[in-house]
């Protein structure tokens, strides 16, 4: 009972929070846009996910090598973000680019854009089991967690150099490029995905303390969504910021975090000690 009740306070607190902005917005009192709430939001995750960790380290009552993990689990978080506010621009800038820049008549016939939104998911019905293989055929020579999320950011960064290399050829020969660009853009974050996604969810659940395997998950995808709404913001500089310059950025801050967690993959293994 007492549960339920503090569920409907809080559900009634967010409902009267709401209708208080609406108040405020429609008399001319509060000036919000959706890009200020965006990035106000992002704010907020960060400093939840930066509290939490903080807390839980310093007042979690963990033993030496869970607080270790933790630690490890904060690095995979940051690379989970920076990881997916690149892979979500497939359903943002890049189908902007499908639609404009893209030549879309195969034999004949004009495919709708949309369509490309297709490919990851196919890549990942045929490549998922050669991933499962890969893995165990390694066995002991399998690569590690940290180095796993290394090449999931590189092969992110190299998406984004294939597609930013389109967008400058795009815009020197005008709109009506080849779909290889996207195709290949979308292979290779595939690859990405592969390496980073299934790893970070088992190895959350591996890392945590006992305790907390719950809530690190809920972390877990915290970071997901801190990603995606990066990604939303940086899918909103399309109109304003020419395309190489802004999928190179990404490619630059994806290539620079992988060879940082190729780097310190051993450091960061030893925090994680034997699981």
């Amino acid at each position: 009972a007492r549960d339920m009740r503090t569920l409907y306070n809080s559900l009634g607190g967010l409902a009267a929070l709401a209708v208080a902005i609406y108040l405020l917005q429609s008399g001319g009192l509060l000036h919000l846009s959706l890009q200020g709430v965006a990035q106000a939001t992002g704010v907020i995750i960060v400093s939840l996910a930066i509290a939490y960790f903080a807390y839980i380290l310093l007042f979690g009552h963990l033993q030496a090598f869970e607080k270790k993990r933790v630690m490890v689990i904060f690095i995979l978080f940051v690379g989970a973000a920076l990881f997916w506010s690149g892979f979500e621009q497939a359903g943002s800038s890049f189908n902007l680019f499908a639609e404009r820049l893209t030549d879309l008549n195969m034999l004949g016939w004009d495919v709708p854009a949309s369509w490309f939104q297709m490919i990851p998911a196919l890549n990942i019905i045929v490549l998922a089991p050669v991933f499962a293989w890969l893995w165990v055929w390694l066995a002991h020579r399998e690569p590690s967690i940290p180095t796993k999320f290394g090449l999931g950011l590189l092969f992110l960064g190299g998406g984004f150099f294939v597609i930013a290399w389109g967008a400058t050829y795009a815009a020197k020969s005008g709109p009506g490029v080849s779909p290889m660009w996207l195709i290949s853009t979308y292979l290779l974050h595939t690859f990405g995905e592969l390496c980073l996604s299934p790893v970070g969810l088992s190895s959350v659940t591996k890392l945590s303390p006992k305790r907390l395997v719950g809530q690190m998950m809920g972390v877990w995808f915290m970071g997901a969504a801190l990603g995606n709404l990066i990604a939303g913001l940086l899918a909103g500089r399309f109109e304003t910021l020419p395309l190489p310059e802004l999928f190179g950025s990404i490619m630059l801050i994806s290539l620079t975090a992988g060879l940082l967690f190729l780097i310190f993959s051993k450091g960061i293994q030893k925090l994680i000690g034997d699981l």
